[in-house]
């Protein structure tokens, strides 16, 4: 195998100061995020959309693979029928599969198998994993840390729509073979989540929750 070309790194040191101000910065935008179920019917320009993709794009891969593709749905009909399909096994799930320790996790939530928010959203995003590559001529390339890897992307996406002004919302679907026959996404690939993009409703409610403090996400060195 050739040796992989390189160049040089664009990169720029900041004073500590700025990285610690930027650093800061940072955190608190993103304390702001909220997922939001109550969506705006107001319009997504689609050139927005394809920069929140493009920056999730950026996302590390194994092996560089980028394991992940990105289907943008806007049309309402599309939706619908998205949402017919998700609702269908959310029904399934909230009925017969949740057991009960689940149901308490998700009492303080209020959710349950209507997901409005399937259309009301302007932008349904679904991002699909690539189990593995396929060549021109039909034979499979192996992908590496897959799910690792679109997981990273996903959590760019969503940083990049909040730092856009927008809010979203993380569903994963089951009905898994359905989705993929009805947007002709090929074998090789699997939906992960479905993201619901655009603005808020005016009034939308989220629930009251405290995110963990540092001391309980963090350790530094070993004791």
């Amino acid at each position: 195998m050739a040796d992989a070309a390189f160049g040089p790194l664009d990169f720029t040191a900041l004073p500590v100061d700025e990285v610690r101000a930027r650093a800061r910065a940072a955190y608190e935008e993103l304390n702001r995020r909220r997922s939001v179920r109550d969506f705006s019917p107001q319009p997504v320009p689609r050139s927005v959309i394809e920069h929140l993709v493009l920056a999730a794009g950026t996302a590390p891969s194994g092996a560089h693979r980028q394991p992940w593709y990105f289907v943008a749905v806007q049309d309402s009909a599309l939706k619908v029928r998205i949402r017919e399909l998700v609702e269908a096994e959310e029904r399934r799930t909230y009925m017969e599969r949740m057991p009960d320790e689940w149901r308490e996790a998700l009492a303080p939530l209020g959710t349950d198998h209507v997901k409005a928010h399937l259309t009301d959203a302007p932008w349904l995003v679904i991002v699909f994993r690539e189990k593995y590559g396929v060549k021109p001529d039909g034979t499979h390339v192996k992908n590496y840390y897959v799910t690792e890897s679109v997981s990273i992307a996903v959590g760019l996406f969503i940083a990049a729509a909040h730092h856009a002004g927008l809010a979203t919302l993380t569903h994963t679907p089951n009905p898994m073979t359905a989705l993929r026959e009805l947007l002709r996404r090929p074998a090789n690939e699997e939906p992960l989540v479905i993201l619901p993009v655009g603005y808020p409703a005016a009034g939308a409610q989220v629930p009251v929750l405290t995110r963990k403090p540092l001391h309980q996400i963090m350790q530094v060195d070993v004791p």
